[in-house]
């Protein structure tokens, strides 16, 4: 059995992680193909480098998150390969163009039927899109197989649990014997959607921040560094930027915080499995679970500073999104 594996942005690599020595141990050739989304090294390269994923085979370097640049180059690749499945991972851009390139080759959709019902996200529509064209619906729990059952998706759900939650239970020993860069207490924050980097939207957040007696370490997404300095908004004091930061190193950080203050969808889950209250700075999230149970708050700008003094994560908070043994059930289920 032959799998080609697009991947293009930093959450794709790390999912990928886990899944590769998956398929590896089930006895499944793998190809890896890099669309170029997220081409800066800091970005790309070092998640290659750090967590052992596969050299991509091809790596199309279109910079871009262009669908209709990405899935013209993947199709060419799909022919090329012909493999008996094409896997894509999440809700990016990068997720769609290799669905849609596919053709004939059936797709399998890890992370699929989640929804935030926020729809001024392009998320959530590359999201519905994907499982839409997917044949195997890898879900990470049985809420996401439910809602997919109430789409009437003629794909397969498969309830396989979060990759994510694999790359977590076995890279996290390594990044905590790394000596930490800083010292706590301080909260990490990361802010890279198009929609928090708008210049009105980004000031309010910074403006949010500056009101907190917290210290923030901020490793500072290029999107993000670019909408600082073309717009003149100055970080406050009590913010200390970084350049991105490899999985180890973003891990360790994590783990040793007091709080996260993100708009990532992939840090929400993190922050929860390594027991860290989260604040997300959206007025959504596909996580819902992880706000049901009060370990996440979904806040606006102008209330980071209060919702940081109340923060705390649960003591009866349960275990979410499987149970760190996804990728085996992924492979598994690729058989016929």
């Amino acid at each position: 059995m032959h799998v080609l594996s697009v991947v293009g942005n930093r959450p794709q690599f790390i999912k990928s992680a886990p899944l590769s020595v998956a398929l590896r141990e089930a006895g499944i050739e793998e190809t890896v193909l890099h669309s170029g989304q997220h081409w800066d090294p800091a970005m790309s390269q070092v998640f290659f480098d750090e967590l052992s994923i596969p050299e991509p085979a091809y790596r199309l370097d279109l910079r871009t998150s262009d669908i209709d640049a990405m899935a013209p180059a993947i199709r060419e690749v799909v022919e090329r390969e012909q493999p008996d499945w094409v896997l894509v991972y999440g809700d990016t851009n990068t997720t769609l163009a290799g669905a849609q390139a596919a053709g004939k080759v059936p797709v399998a959709h890890v992370e699929a039927g989640l929804r935030s019902f926020d729809y001024s996200m392009p998320e959530e529509w590359n999201r519905m899109k994907v499982d839409e064209l997917s044949t195997i619906l890898f879900c990470p729990d049985e809420r996401a197989a439910e809602q997919l059952e109430s789409e009437g998706l003629r794909g397969r759900r498969e309830v396989v649990g979060d990759v994510m939650a694999d790359a977590t239970r076995i890279f996290l020993p390594i990044a905590l014997e790394r000596s930490p860069q800083h010292e706590p207490p301080y909260v990490v924050l990361t802010i890279h959607r198009q929609a928090n980097t708008e210049p009105e939207r980004l000031g309010a957040i910074v403006a949010g921040v500056a009101e907190s007696s917290y210290d923030f370490v901020f490793p500072i997404h290029p999107r993000t560094r670019r909408a600082l300095d073309e717009h003149g908004i100055e970080l406050p004091p009590n913010v200390e930027t970084i350049e991105p930061l490899g999985y180890l190193e973003m891990l360790s950080l994590v783990a040793r915080a007091t709080a996260v203050v993100t708009d990532s969808g992939g840090l929400q889950k993190e922050a929860y499995w390594l027991r860290v209250p989260c604040l997300t700075v959206r007025p959504s999230t596909e996580w819902v679970d992880t706000v049901n149970v009060r370990a996440n708050r979904l806040v606006r700008p102008w209330e980071i500073a209060d919702e940081l003094r109340k923060a705390h994560f649960p003591d009866d908070a349960p275990s979410l999104y499987g149970d760190a043994h996804a990728a085996d059930r992924v492979a598994a289920a690729l058989y016929p």
